[in-house]
């Protein structure tokens, strides 16, 4: 296998744990063609290097002094090392080599999502946590994103059973409805009538619950049939900061990378050179 940096051997109460240490710009190189299609128009690309970089960043001053700074998989950026890595991808790191977002001269939490359905969330709606350069707005032209419309059947069985997985124990699901949504318009949360009672939970538990890649999105309504729910919606992702298929489009239609962050990151600035 080969790989860039070294790699660190740690015996963890959990088993092996394996770290990668890599510079900031291999780092980048290695995330970015699995996270945003290497193909895509470059000014795109550059943005997303210079959100992926960001957001790197702003983990390293989180997570100083502990083991690691980011995970390899969705928890952090899904990072594929060397094997991810193409031409069009090194280039877009090279332009923007040590470019990050800061705000009040700090690397900013530079969050993403694929698409956001025509409105981006903020991160106060979804997380709970206001902060001012991630705030809700309208994103034009993502009509290209595979998820602009989407719908998914659930069985009011397969509903049972991830109600039973969070400990939810209503008997079987007869109604499910949104009672609660963010300014986004997205749901914020549930209710569910079984035969044995009522619950309400937060949208986004029943997403991860029912499956993240099956319910693509919070940013969606509800219709019952006789045996089954069926969500209808729009959007892929957690919909805060920017989005992919939005960044995509803006460079079609003429967008640097500059203007492009900065349409989806408010307020911050982007500082140029190598971060010490």
């Amino acid at each position: 296998m080969r790989f860039r940096g070294e790699l660190e051997f740690r015996n963890t109460p959990n088993g092996m744990q394996v770290i990668n240490k890599v510079t900031l710009e291999d780092y980048v190189a290695g995330i970015l063609g699995l996270e945003i299609y290497p193909d895509w128009h470059p000014e795109a690309l550059k943005a997303q290097a210079v959100v992926a970089r960001s957001y790197a960043l702003h983990q390293r001053a989180e997570r100083a002094g502990q083991a690691f700074h980011v995970e390899a998989g969705t928890g952090s950026q899904v990072y594929g090392g060397m094997a991810a890595e193409t031409p069009t991808i090194r280039a877009a790191v090279s332009a923007t080599r040590g470019e990050f977002l800061a705000y009040a001269q700090k690397p900013i939490l530079a969050v993403y999502h694929s698409a956001s359905g025509g409105r981006t969330a903020s991160s106060e709606e979804v997380w709970g946590r206001p902060l001012p350069y991630l705030v809700s707005l309208e994103v034009d032209d993502e009509q290209d994103s595979p998820d602009t419309y989407w719908r998914a059947t659930i069985s009011k069985t397969k509903l049972g059973r991830a109600l039973d997985s969070l400990g939810i124990r209503i008997g079987s699901p007869r109604e499910l409805q949104v009672v609660d949504r963010s300014r986004s318009g997205r749901a914020l949360r549930v209710r569910i009538r079984g035969t044995k009672g009522i619950h309400q939970l937060e949208a986004r538990a029943l997403r991860v619950a029912l499956g993240e890649s099956v319910i693509r999105s919070t940013l969606f309504e509800i219709r019952s049939t006789q045996d089954a729910f069926v969500f209808v919606g729009s959007g892929h992702g957690h919909g805060v900061g920017m989005s992919q298929w939005g960044a995509q489009s803006m460079a079609q239609r003429g967008s640097t990378y500059r203007e492009i962050i900065e349409a989806f990151y408010p307020g911050t600035l982007l500082v140029g050179g190598t971060p010490r």
